[in-house]
């Protein structure tokens, strides 16, 4: 790793923290902004002993005061506090126990969407205009234009409740089949048509028709020239959308009941849980501004002509 390298991750790294900051702060303002309360939709709750829970989570003090002490908190002992709804359970402790399922969902959908897409991409690129080419524009267009909440419930009603091939419900290994395959579908068509259009215009390349004039056997120029060059607008797009998808598979998680970090920012939102909402969307920026750095960095992997300023 040279110094233009080492200097260039040191700069994003502190435009992360930047990053992350601007996203506590605009949440937290806006978040306390929102009329009504955590304990407002508290059944038979009197007056004092809504103002004892406030005294006692200090949603009584000023919001400045809130926000200055939050900011301590995370950054001296990275505490995101009690929540509001759960009683007794800390944010951490549930951010961790969702985010273990979230991320065996969201590692799996995003490295098969990858996997397929590129090799579908390819094979489409490779018989440009034949029928195997259209087939699968046809299919990844499909599945480009249904949103996420359909295809699940499509996935729902057919394996799992007409045939019963998997289980409805997300909690258990088998179960996770369709939501991974919902999850996955939409990028895995997306990588498809990127490798495709990417790959035609690498093959089109000067330096292409040169290895084949010399002589350079189909498969290399294949998978060590077209294919490796190929992948840089894949990266592109590959490295933010795993932080999308493990963080932001809300509805799917939703549609079949898994226990993950996305049903549990549902939650805490519907229940104005003001620790939850704050400790997920942290965990969701950073996620996002972290595959960010790292997607920059192979570009420079992948192709070592690229300079990273």
């Amino acid at each position: 790793m040279n110094t233009k390298t080492l200097f260039y991750i040191i700069k994003r790294l502190l435009l992360a923290v930047l990053t992350i900051w601007v996203v506590i702060t605009i949440t937290f303002f806006v978040m306390r902004a929102v009329p009504g309360g955590p304990f407002a939709s508290e059944k038979a709750i009197t007056p004092a002993a809504q103002a004892a829970l406030e005294q006692k989570y200090g949603l009584d003090k000023p919001v400045s005061e809130q926000y200055f002490t939050y900011l301590k908190d995370i950054v001296t002992k990275f505490d995101f506090g009690p929540s509001l709804k759960q009683r007794g359970r800390q944010v951490i402790d549930i951010i961790s126990d969702g985010l273990k399922t979230s991320a065996k969902l969201g590692l799996l959908a995003a490295f098969s969407s990858l996997i397929v897409g590129v090799v579908l991409g390819a094979v489409a690129a490779l018989r440009r205009n034949k029928l195997i080419d259209r087939i699968i524009m046809v299919i990844t267009t499909a599945f480009v234009s249904m949103p996420s909440f359909i295809m699940g419930s499509l996935l729902l009603i057919l394996f799992a409740i007409k045939f019963s091939v998997f289980p409805a419900n997300g909690s258990t290994p088998a179960g996770l089949v369709l939501p991974v395959i919902t999850l996955a579908l939409f990028p895995m068509a997306y990588i498809t048509r990127l490798t495709r259009s990417s790959m035609l215009d690498v093959l089109g390349q000067d330096y292409i028709r040169t290895a084949k004039a010399k002589g350079v056997s189909g498969v290399k120029v294949i998978f060590g020239h077209a294919l490796k060059n190929a992948l840089i607008p894949v990266i592109t797009y590959f490295g933010p959308q795993i932080a999308y998808i493990i963080t932001g598979s809300l509805v799917v998680e939703q549609i079949f009941a898994v226990p993950g970090l996305g049903r549990a920012f549902v939650n805490s939102i519907t229940n104005r849980d003001y620790p939850l909402i704050m400790g997920t969307t942290i965990i969701l920026a950073a996620l996002i501004v972290i595959m960010n750095l790292v997607g920059d960095i192979l570009y420079k992997v992948v192709d070592p002509r690229i300079n990273l300023e």
